[in-house]
């Protein structure tokens, strides 16, 4: 991460703490890329799908743990904490429906989850989303049970993924802890976010 303010975020005691890596999110082959060559369309789509979980993490990092639970005003059913486990729990559905030779990461119980649990639960969701990523392309881009491509996919999970994002920041200014300016830039930073999980 770059070595600023907007790199931290606060732990249960209100100290300032550098954000985490994602533990269990894998990171393509570290290479620069070369611009004089064609871009991996299919390496693409993959890294475009672990920046988009880099944010995730980047977001439970920056979040104050007083607001986790709490209701926001503007909500009737969903809390910040049931948002992150609808997130992981959408994709372990989809995983159960596409990926079908391999058992899906377990789901997360809404009432329950804690943020390391969110954090540790969307890197291996996402780990296993790469793979179904990978075996679409090696099968000439088309997902079981899903049209109409693995463009699709990508792309729809990346969106929905996003739409949360935004919920749980609008969440977190209307109880009373916002993101800094500078946290919320690094969650639109995306070439930042790209090289930390593919090297390039």
């Amino acid at each position: 991460m770059p070595k600023s303010n907007a790199a931290s975020g606060k732990n249960a005691a209100g100290r300032v703490t550098k954000a985490k890596q994602p533990t269990a999110t894998p990171s393509p082959t570290p290479a620069v890329r070369n611009r004089r060559e064609p871009v991996d369309l299919g390496r693409a789509l993959v890294e475009a799908y672990l920046t988009n979980e880099r944010i995730n993490q980047v977001l439970i990092d920056f979040l104050d743990p007083k607001i986790w639970r709490a209701q926001p005003p503007c909500s009737k059913r969903r809390n910040i904490a049931t948002t992150f486990a609808h997130m992981h729990n959408v994709r372990c559905m989809r995983l159960a429906m596409s990926l079908q030779d391999e058992k899906p990461p377990a789901k997360l119980d809404r009432a329950e989850v804690t943020p390391d649990e969110a954090r540790e639960s969307l890197a291996k969701s996402a780990v296993t989303m790469v793979r179904l990523i990978e075996h679409s392309i090696e099968a000439g881009g088309h997902v079981p049970d899903l049209r109409p491509d693995v463009v699709a996919l990508v792309c729809g999970a990346i969106t929905h993924d996003a739409h949360h994002r935004g919920q749980i920041c609008h969440w977190a200014n209307q109880l009373g802890a916002p993101l800094t300016p500078e946290q919320a830039l690094q969650m639109w930073e995306w070439d930042k976010r790209w090289k930390e999980v593919s090297g390039g």
